[in-house]
């Protein structure tokens, strides 16, 4: 017998459940699910005074299943709401899965656009199909009514030449007073693309464009597209899946790109030069963007990559978590990633050390597993230097950088119970020296590397009292010049 889902059921069981949940890998200044599994940001906007954050959510289990809507606020991006279930599987055009979608303002009122997952198609040979789909908010954002005249994009509206199933994730926007929504896709031979809809009102949409499509090098289905300005510019952040690696970059089974373009609505374009990884390390996937009042574009991404298992889903009741918010600033027709500076509200017990020789490995005399560091290195003799985090007898957590090959890696394969492996990204001195803020926070580490110039993100699982924090040179020396901890809490 299949269980019933609703909106209800799902708020009723976290709330009978949660009491089960094993706190040793929450995180502390990051979103997780309230219960069970959580993985795409969805539905991300700045609405009556808060941000809200919708996230793919099964709150049944810490596995993935018929996808719901959870929704969190927060009055700062840093401390999060649990607001009620958003949207359940409850209808024929989404009855296996609410996948991803986004968030629109429209007359006062938060609009919900979203894919609507049907398995067991009898009219066609697709295993399953999906269509897209509104749910409107009369209250504020607090509950959500499903359009009566759903789908609102169908299957019909697909053009010829892009997958008949793979048609998915709608991020809406506004451009010169009408409605845009970009929309992931393939072509059935192992090409992602992305397509482009345009409408008055939100309901009724006509297909503008076939905007971009793999050129062989980018994987076989373009998912959670985001497209948005910048400045003078239009930038297309995409996660290609199956994209085969290049060099350092995209070692992943799926990656996020993005590209520094121009989108042109006339003729359904969207031209650009090249593109980047937004996240050179192993857990980041499907982010999405919002813009605030400050006009900032902020970004946050899914914390975790598919196909690979969680140690939380073993027994802890919770699985997935998203990334810091992140500022994306446009420099050099490229973009620097920046924590989000609220986040300084939340520091706490400092500690700074000036002008230190490291030769060997050095115990910087601070630990912790919730915390923020800053330090800047200079290289001097050093073949390689660096910090190890969360270190306690064989368990450690290496960030390191070998000067003449202007290589930074992020190691963990003592990093505890979970996946091990090595990232790997280039990135130059400047003015002699290296620049990292890092983040940790109980199975995280995010890794900004010279203001933003590249960001790193990992999952890690050690033991409770892995709590050192060390620094390292090999084959010569090195000088920190600042050293910097705060606590966050």
């Amino acid at each position: 017998m299949s269980m019933i889902y609703t909106n209800t059921l799902a708020d009723g069981f976290i709330a009978e459940n949660k009491h089960l949940l094993k706190q040793e890998y929450r995180l502390t200044y990051h979103l997780m699910s309230e219960f069970g599994w959580m993985n795409d940001p969805n539905g991300f906007i700045y609405y009556a005074g808060r941000y809200h954050m919708f996230y793919q959510h099964y709150p049944y289990k810490p596995f993935w299943g018929p996808m719901h809507w959870g929704h969190a606020v927060s009055g700062d991006l840093v401390k999060w709401e649990y607001w009620p279930v958003a949207i359940a599987p409850d209808q024929p055009y989404d009855k296996d899965g609410c996948f991803s979608g986004s968030a629109v303002e429209r007359d006062g009122k938060l609009f919900l656009m979203y894919t609507g997952h049907i398995l067991g198609d009898a009219d066609t040979n697709n295993d399953y199909y999906q269509v897209q789909n509104l749910a409107v908010s009369n209250d504020g954002g607090v509950s959500f009514v499903k359009w009566a005249s759903n789908p609102v994009i169908d299957r019909t509206q697909i053009p010829p030449g892009a997958s008949r199933k793979d048609f998915r994730d709608p991020k809406v926007f506004e451009r010169d007073g009408r409605y845009y929504v970009v929309l992931g896709s393939n072509d059935g031979k192992g090409n992602g693309l992305i397509l482009l809809y345009s409408s008055d009102d939100l309901e009724s949409w006509t297909f503008a464009g076939e905007i971009a499509r793999s050129d062989g090098t980018l994987g076989d289905n373009w998912e959670c597209p985001d497209l948005f300005r910048l400045g003078d510019r239009d930038v297309l952040i995409m996660s290609p899946q199956r994209m085969p690696a290049q060099g350092d970059d995209y070692r992943n089974l799926h990656s996020t790109t993005y590209m520094v373009g121009s989108l042109d609505t006339v003729n359904g374009k969207f031209t650009y030069d090249g593109y980047e990884p937004v996240d050179y390390g192993f857990d980041f996937y499907a982010p999405q963007t919002a813009v605030d009042p400050q006009g900032r574009r902020i970004v946050i991404g899914w914390m975790e990559t598919w196909e690979t298992e969680i140690p939380t889903q073993k027994d802890h009741h919770w699985a997935g978590a998203m990334t810091l918010p992140r500022e994306a600033v446009l420099v050099d027709g490229k973009l620097r990633f920046r924590p989000v500076a609220e986040l300084v509200n939340y520091r706490c017990n400092p500690f700074e050390v000036r002008d230190v020789q490291v030769d060997g490995e050095r115990d910087m005399q601070v630990s912790g597993d919730s915390y923020e560091l800053h330090v800047v290195f200079w290289p001097e003799s050093a073949g390689e230097f660096g910090l190890k985090l969360r270190v306690n007898g064989e368990e450690e957590t290496v960030l390191a950088y070998r000067p003449d090959e202007q290589l930074f890696r992020f190691n963990r394969d003592r990093s505890g119970i979970g996946l091990g492996g090595e990232r790997r990204t280039a990135v130059a001195l400047e003015e002699g020296r290296l620049e990292l803020r890092v983040f940790v926070d109980k199975s995280s580490v995010e890794v900004f590397l010279q203001d933003g110039r590249k960001v790193m993100t990992g999952r890690i699982y050690p033991g409770q009292e892995s709590l050192g924090i060390r620094a390292f040179a090999l084959d010569g020396s090195c000088r920190i010049e600042s050293f910097r901890k705060w606590d966050i809490r």
